[in-house]
């Protein structure tokens, strides 16, 4: 079968999920005819998603949230204003999707939670292929799901956004911490993250650093002040910041990295735990490795806030409000390796999907 993937350019994990998806269906013998990817000023796309995803990739003006002017919150309504300004630009790239799609005549396009691949769908209504979303976000859709409290209007919003961008779709696939019923009827189907092959091949070690990545740069701030007064803790954080080098020494124990997926898995391998903003994909990452988690959900990421939750709940770690690390040192010792369950659900991923997308 011939697939074409919409991928969404912000963060991390839609981009290895991207990745390991191609994997698994290129070794069944289906093929990925063209991968389209939502870029924006604000962001980067790393190096590593061009080198790995081994298929030819255009990239498309997309909508990318708005951070405050000290790089960490961000601003919902700012993010609206200055997307609807845009709207030119966002016809112009859906345009560029229509004229791709039309040229690789894929069976099965699978959108990674991309903004301007669902109004696409919502305009143009599949005909001639099926259409399928993939996203912990669909997650949120699921009957037995447990939200943080608060947070009404922002719990609105993503609710518009996620049926926006599975419009019209033949099935969500909702990636979870764990096994949930599928809920047929709202063609929500919960399935295991997509790790990539590389993390099943790692040796484990412990080399008691702790290990870090933070979506938005201003978060460096709150974790070098905490440095300050426990400068006997090591500590490697990867960001995606665009001026910044390849590796940042603030002084012998506090580094800041570019994003590289390589040497992130094997920093995570041998890290002694994982502190992070609250994405889904890297929290799936250290828990297949067994190792504590601290979640800080990147200001006014409602998204972020239910990962932390979820993930919680599951067993993976604990979360904070900010990075202050007290907490994670107290609580590492006491952490119960869960990893075992974890690794039985996210091996089940191969069959489950290729049975989701190919049937």
């Amino acid at each position: 079968m011939k697939f074409l993937f919409i991928v969404q350019g912000e963060g991390r994990g839609h981009m290895t999920q991207a990745i390991s998806l191609s994997e698994m269906l290129r070794n069944e013998g289906h093929e990925i005819v063209h991968v389209l990817i939502g870029k924006s000023e604000m962001r980067q796309i790393p190096s590593f998603f061009f080198e790995k995803i081994n298929a030819q990739v255009s990239t498309f003006e997309s909508p990318n949230f708005v951070i405050d002017a000290n790089n960490k919150k961000i601003n919902i309504p700012k993010t609206i204003w200055t997307n609807l300004l845009k709207a030119n630009v966002f016809f112009r790239s859906m345009k560029f999707i229509d004229e791709k799609i039309k040229s690789a005549k894929p069976d099965v396009v699978i959108n990674f939670y991309d903004l301007l691949g669902g109004l696409y769908a919502f305009l143009h209504k599949p005909k001639n292929y099926k259409y399928i979303v993939v996203g912990h976000q669909y997650l949120l859709n699921h009957p037995d799901f447990v939200f943080p409290k608060g947070f009404l209007i922002d719990k609105i919003l993503i609710s518009i956004n996620s049926k926006i961008i599975a419009s019209f779709a033949y099935k969500k696939l909702a990636l979870s911490f764990r096994p949930m019923n599928n809920v047929v009827r709202k063609k929500l189907y919960v399935v295991p993250p997509l790790l990539r092959s590389e993390i099943k091949n790692l040796n484990v070690e412990n080399k008691g650093y702790i290990l870090g990545y933070i979506l938005n740069a201003g978060y460096a701030d709150e974790i070098q002040k905490w440095h300050t007064i426990h400068q006997q803790y090591e500590l490697h954080f990867f960001w995606d910041k665009k001026d910044a080098p390849e590796d940042l020494q603030i002084d012998s124990n506090l580094w800041f990295h570019k994003i590289n997926d390589t040497k992130f898995l094997d920093m995570m391998s041998k890290c002694g735990a994982y502190c992070s903003t609250a994405g889904f994909e890297s929290i799936c990452e250290a828990m297949y490795l067994g190792k504590p988690i601290m979640m800080v959900p990147s200001y006014g990421h409602f998204e972020q806030s239910c990962n932390a939750l979820d993930a919680t709940l599951a067993g993976a770690g604990i979360q904070n409000k900010v990075f202050n690390l007290d907490p994670f040192i107290e609580y590492i010792p006491r952490h119960k390796d869960i990893s075992v369950q974890f690794r039985r659900w996210a091996d089940s991923a191969h069959n489950l999907f290729l049975k989701l997308l190919t049937e």
